[in-house]
């Protein structure tokens, strides 16, 4: 699988270090294209991972012709995009211009509606991704939506929890949480793209729901306590615009009857109180604002002076949980479970020399690339082979299966229900036999 990443940001040279330790013999990934407006950064990358098979490139992610053209001259299979989230629809279109495969963590941003955005929803995340369904199927290539760890990873959860351990479910809930600290950083700080987080933790928040489709309501409302494992332990949770809540509730026919989906992030009274000053002064804006007779966006000046997240959030340390909370049925009973990847930041900066969040974020996409390349995504047991896909779309257990082989582990908690204490009581009796 020949990949061209466009955005050597953290998540963009996670994607490369994670493809090299997993394949050092170059045998599932000849060549990866590192590629970036700044030369000097997509360079840097290139430069720490060591081998001609990461060559760097300049390219203004603006230019569809541009990309479309490196595509070409490297003859990739795939464009990976990396950047943010309002580069999508240029960027897929160089991958219709190119005929190549389409890549991203995160789909195109949301509208609120205009005049009621905590009840009412305006355009869904993504809707605009989703518009280019019959171009990609006509040059049949597919577009792969959201192939992160939230969204992503999660996604693929849902699935697989919906063909193997469910017979009928009623509540999907993504859930995040973490013990992670900065030692001697004062205050709040960004771990993930800045511009990207103050649009996720400021815009309505969505849940599909069954009978009613989907919604929005406040961000940071209906706030709840939920145990994350490995020690963790209980974090108060609130609700969060994310993709995942798109992506199950447009496939809720195949997550077994799925009747609500939600996402809920644990990020602390300090950041929600950052986030409201933000707010407060308008600098979650995106719309321009004159400065000296100079137009710019408030959100933009606020990303380009607070500390990089790349950079910063390599002092951090502590572990992080992404999960998919799962409630339904098994065997005639009420089952709880919660599939999650938890890392050690210390671990992952000292394996892989990028920093937890943006480590985490990477190594799903790569699985997907070995998982196209190996015949195991497309077609796979009746899999989508063209189109704007969402990771709930296809059979998720090659993903789970690569998990522990890229060195981000999977597990499953079982809560407490009547299934659990059943099997428990199994396990007790099972020596009497």
């Amino acid at each position: 699988m020949k990949a061209l990443i466009v955005g050597t940001g953290g998540v963009g040279e996670s994607m490369a270090a994670i493809a090299k330790r997993r394949d050092p013999k170059a045998e599932i990934f000849p060549k990866i294209v590192l590629a970036d407006y700044d030369l000097k950064r997509a360079q840097k990358a290139s430069q720490r991972l060591g081998e001609a098979r990461f060559p760097a490139e300049q390219v203004d992610a603006h230019d569809v012709d541009a990309v479309a053209a490196l595509a070409e001259k490297h003859d990739v299979d795939i464009i990976c995009n990396l950047l943010p989230v309002d580069f999508d629809i240029p960027m897929m279109q160089a991958a219709l211009k190119a005929r190549r495969h389409y890549l991203d963590t995160g789909m195109s941003l949301s509208t609120p509606h205009p005049t009621d955005p905590y009840n009412k929803v305006g355009e869904l995340l993504g809707h605009e991704q989703f518009a280019l369904n019959e171009e990609f199927v006509k040059i049949g290539k597919l577009a792969l939506l959201g192939q992160g760890i939230e969204p992503g990873m999660a996604d693929y959860y849902a699935r697989y929890a919906a063909d193997h351990l469910f017979d009928e479910i009623d509540e999907i809930g993504v859930r995040d949480g973490a013990t992670l600290d900065l030692p001697g950083h004062e205050g709040p700080a960004f771990v993930f793209s800045i511009w990207t987080t103050i649009e996720e933790c400021t815009n309505p928040a969505v849940v599909w729901e069954a009978d009613t489709g989907f919604r929005t309501v406040k961000p940071f409302s209906e706030m709840e306590e939920f145990c994350l494992p490995a020690g963790i332990g209980y974090q108060e949770m609130g609700h969060v615009e994310h993709d995942e809540v798109v992506h199950m509730g447009r496939n809720a026919h195949l997550l077994k009857g799925v009747k609500r989906v939600t996402f809920k992030y644990a990020v602390g009274q300090e950041f929600i109180d950052a986030i409201g000053t933000l707010k407060a002064l308008n600098l979650h804006r995106t719309q321009p604002a004159k400065v000296g007779g100079v137009s710019v966006s408030p959100r933009d000046v606020v990303a380009a002076v607070a500390p990089d997240p790349a950079e910063l959030c390599k002092g951090l340390v502590g572990i992080t949980s992404s999960g998919t909370w799962v409630k339904g049925r098994k065997d005639g009973l009420e089952r709880q479970v919660y599939l999650y990847q938890v890392a050690d930041a210390q671990e992952v900066l000292e394996r892989l020399g990028t920093q937890v969040i943006t480590a985490q974020t990477a190594f799903t996409a790569v699985i997907t690339l070995e998982m196209l390349e190996t015949g195991k995504l497309a077609g796979y047991q009746g899999n989508p082979e063209s189109g704007v896909r969402s990771p709930e779309e296809f059979h998720a257990e090659p993903y789970v299966g690569l998990m522990a082989a890229y060195e981000f582990p999977g597990g499953l908690m079982e809560i407490d229900s009547e299934y659990k204490r059943v099997q428990e009581h199994a396990t007790l009796i099972a020596p009497l036999r």
